[in-house]
């Protein structure tokens, strides 16, 4: 379904206590989004500006510190009192924990020495309510209810892996052991220890001929082994009967390594994680740094590429800590476990190599779900620990499955499969229990990420629905409500929302309606909001409010300069261009001129920022990660460009059917969106397609290489920053999802890579690379120069940078970079000004 064509217009109002603007802010965009009328702690920021400061490209790659220094990571206290947030410090890389006592008045530094008192690296509360642990630094604090806070541990040891047990007590790992200790004495037992080796005996069995005749010809050796045995015995008895004694441990396969592992609230089960070593650097490739305080030349160990990818599984084993028995469980029970997925994709690259593919039943390798950031990870006990919940994908990446332990049978069972032809996504995977039998999870089962409930013994219920992505879900401590943002009122719009998991609500309840970015915190109360919101021309500040839907947000930071606020920033529409391939449009931010005149006889010249990461949405109504660019294409503007951004087949957050698009064919459905927004260009907005140019990053830049090599002609010029040549050279963990493997999907990588198109290349062209990229790497830009060497390709150059990654640090590298840029584009774009 075509979503509304409405151009929605993004204005430069500040958020003030009379959401007022300045008069030439109200000027630049007559059909602003209406800002929240929220309440501010302090004077209007824009009165104490003087004018309007200069835009150059100097100050906008300058260190970003002269724009403020914002909020970054905010959360609440433990006891919900008091509001904390990270902070740069001024001219260094080192942050400042900040806090707002009592959600008011001005931040104060936290001093280090109480870092520990607000900082957790992980929480776990207790069955009862009755105390908090956590972890900081990796030792254990807990915290009681009436406030006091006492230390566990102190050592260099780093325990982890919080558990809550059932009698109140609480248990975490240390390396491969596992420990329960009484919060209030303190005492520390050992419930459990993995150790990766043969299980110990009392004699070594005879190595050889010689050692075989030996203990059979000689009386003492017998004598000896059979006092070994006994006292090998003995000890493992004293073990099993006496309680004072650390348990055995287990023995599994020396070959295998712990990737995971969580013990049962009730301390009866254990479930461990195991597979074969792997180290994606030591397995990986060198990169040379050719900059360092030496003066030589040092080798740095990099990932794996995809092409040298080996299969990740994990096998599931069970440990009984009452019966010390083991047990691995299999995956039979999982639907699809041993389907041929990729049997057409197979078929197809046999049939180009004319060989014949029969299709192959084999069980797939399987593995615990990487957990990306989520609170509680891939593998969940109920609070009572009578089930355990564990999320699992398939090394081929086209099935996601939720399923639950039948601790009886010692067998899983299914709760829930997703499958998707292409790929289940790597984001919106979140799930936990809602009591102690169903639960909650994420799904793009209907084309986009909904929030879902399932009893162990009934169905599934869908709790939201519609033509938008939920995001960030959180279960309220009760259970009643999910909390969650979602881009329901427009697709660049994310607002805070909160759903009842029994299913009765008919749609989402909104708690804001601020027209931007906002992002949340829920208290500990669940009575309580820190929302992070930001607009285009406004960077993230810190609000508060209650959860009550109709409560105004306070607005509790203010940390933009007078600088960044005195300059007149151009304010860009968000615009549904149509497209000419698919149903939806192809959301756009456009930066026109001041002035604009689209009947002007003279057409304007304009240039398209392609944005990175593929997998990422740009064209919304908040601050982008791309700072730097908002704040290059507003110094475009200036200079008479029109600009446009936008958010091509494969970004986030259009759902499911838009992600995945760009299956098998990366280049294809992003390059049609491109030349369909180069016609809204022509036809909207009076730009001369003689004059266009194009740039981007990572993924942008193997987008630009891409328009530049199958589309000769669509743009004047473009600059690869940082690109991709050859998705084969690429990680394994992004590429095989939508390339699949290039052993198996040949045809894939050679219709995606744009190394393979190079002859097409007619128009100017900028290469920039940082050489110390260990992300896309350096010789990604080596083979594609030496491959326009060889195919005499002429007008275009590269541009190296030997300190940098993949994310420049340094300003003055930002400063050539975009230079270069900008230069490019005048030299062809903008000729007559030569």
């Amino acid at each position: 379904m075509v979503k509304s064509r409405l151009v929605i217009a993004i204005g430069a109002a500040l958020l003030t206590a009379s959401c007022a603007s300045t008069s030439a802010q109200q000027e630049a965009s007559a059909n602003a989004v209406p800002q929240p009328q929220v309440k501010t702690l302090s004077a209007d920021p824009l009165a104490s500006a003087e004018g309007t400061a200069q835009l150059t490209m100097e100050q906008i790659m300058a260190n970003p510190d002269w724009m403020g220094r914002f909020p970054e990571g905010a959360f609440w206290s433990m006891d919900g009192q008091h509001i904390l947030f990270k902070q740069k410090r001024e001219g260094s890389e080192v942050r400042d924990l900040m806090m707002l006592e009592n959600a008011q008045g001005e931040a104060q530094k936290v001093p280090l020495s109480r870092w520990h008192k607000y900082i957790a690296d992980e929480k776990e509360s207790s069955v009862a309510g009755d105390w908090l642990a956590y972890t900081f630094e990796g030792n254990i604090f807990v915290r009681f209810g009436d406030g006091s806070v006492a230390q566990l541990t102190r050592d260099e040891a780093r325990q982890h892996n919080l558990q809550a047990m059932t009698d109140g007590s609480l248990s975490f790992q240390e390396g491969n052991d596992f420990y329960q200790v009484n919060v209030k004495s303190g005492l520390t037992q050992q419930v459990a220890s993995i150790k990766f080796a043969d299980e110990p005996k009392a004699n070594k069995e005879p190595a050889d001929y010689l050692a075989r005749e030996e203990q059979q010809l000689i009386q003492y050796v017998q004598k000896e082994r059979e006092a070994a045995q006994q006292r090998f015995d003995q000890q493992q008895q004293l073990q099993n009967e006496n309680p004072s004694l650390t348990p055995k441990s287990f023995y599994l396969d020396k070959s295998k390594q712990l990737v995971q592992a969580s013990l049962s609230p009730q301390g009866n089960y254990l479930i461990a994680v195991i597979s074969e070593p792997q180290s994606w650097r030591e397995d990986g490739d060198i990169m040379p740094n050719y900059i360092n305080e030496d003066g030589r030349i040092s080798s740095e160990r990099v990932r794996r590429r995809v092409a040298d990818a080996k299969p990740t599984e994990h096998q599931l084993v069970l440990l009984d800590l009452a019966e010390h028995s083991d047990t691995t469980l299999t995956y039979n029970q999982l639907p699809g476990w041993n389907e041929d997925v990729l049997a057409e994709v197979k078929r197809e690259n046999h049939e180009a190599r004319g060989e014949e593919y029969e299709t192959e039943q084999q069980p797939r390798a399987i593995h615990l779900m990487s957990d990306w950031g989520w609170e509680n990870g891939a593998l969940q006990w109920n609070e009572n620990g009578s089930e355990l919940a564990l999320m699992l994908e398939a090394w081929d990446n086209k099935d996601r499955w939720i399923a639950t332990v039948d601790f009886a049978a010692k067998q899983l069972v299914a709760q829930d499969r997703l499958h998707d032809d292409a790929w289940i996504n790597y984001t919106h995977n979140e799930f936990g229990w809602l009591n102690e039998q169903a639960l909650w999870f994420m799904s793009e089962a209907d084309g986009y990420s909904h929030l879902y409930a399932k009893p162990l013994s009934g169905q599934t219920r869908q709790l939201t629905k519609g033509e938008y992505v939920v995001e960030s879900p959180k279960l309220s401590s009760d259970s009643e409500h999910l909390y969650f943002q979602a881009n329901i009122e427009h697709p660049g719009v994310y607002e805070v929302y909160r759903v009842k998991t029994d299913g009765s609500s008919e749609n989402p309840e909104a708690l804001t309606n601020l027209n931007g970015m906002t992002a949340f915190e829920l208290s500990p109360m669940d009575d309580e909001l820190i929302l992070t919101h930001s607009t285009p021309l406004m960077p993230p500040e810190l609000y508060h409010k209650t959860t009550a839907p109709g409560d105004q947000p306070e607005q509790l930071t203010h940390t933009v300069s007078e600088k960044f606020l005195s300059i007149d920033w151009s304010a860009p529409d968000v615009v549904p261009v149509a497209s000419s391939n698919v149903e939806d449009p192809i959301y756009t931010r456009i930066y026109k001129p001041e002035g604009f005149d689209a009947d002007r006889a003279e057409e304007y010249p304009a240039v398209v920022f392609i944005h990175g990461a593929g997998y990422l949405q740009n064209a919304h109504m908040g601050w982008s990660g791309y700072f730097r660019e908002f704040m290059f294409h507003s110094l475009l503007n200036k200079e008479g460009y029109v600009v446009a951004d936008l958010d091509y087949r494969g970004s986030k957050g259009y759902g499911r059917d838009w992600r995945t698009a760009i299956y098998r064919q990366m280049g294809t459905p992003e390059v049609e969106d491109l030349v369909d927004v180069t016609r809204y260009l022509e036809s909207d907005l009076n730009v001369d397609t003689d004059r266009l140019g194009t740039y981007g990053g990572s993924y942008g830049g193997f987008l630009t290489f891409m328009a530049l090599f199958k589309e000769p002609g669509l743009f004047e010029a473009g600059s690869a920053l940082r690109p991709v040549t050859d998705w084969a050279h690429y990680n394994v963990g992004y590429t095989s999802n939508i390339l699949n493997l290039p052993q198996d999907d040949t045809i894939a990588y050679r219709q995606s890579s744009p190394i393979y198109f190079a002859e097409g290349l007619e128009d100017a062209l900028l290469i920039n690379s940082p050489m110390i990229d260990d992300n896309v790497f350096f010789q990604d830009s080596v083979r594609l120069v030496q491959r326009l060497i060889e195919l005499k390709k002429t007008d275009w150059e590269t541009a190296i940078y030997p300190v940098e990654p993949h994310g420049f640090r340094q300003p003055e590298s930002w400063l050539n970079e975009y230079r270069r840029i900008f230069k490019l584009f005048e030299e062809n774009l903008h000729p007559e000004r030569d």
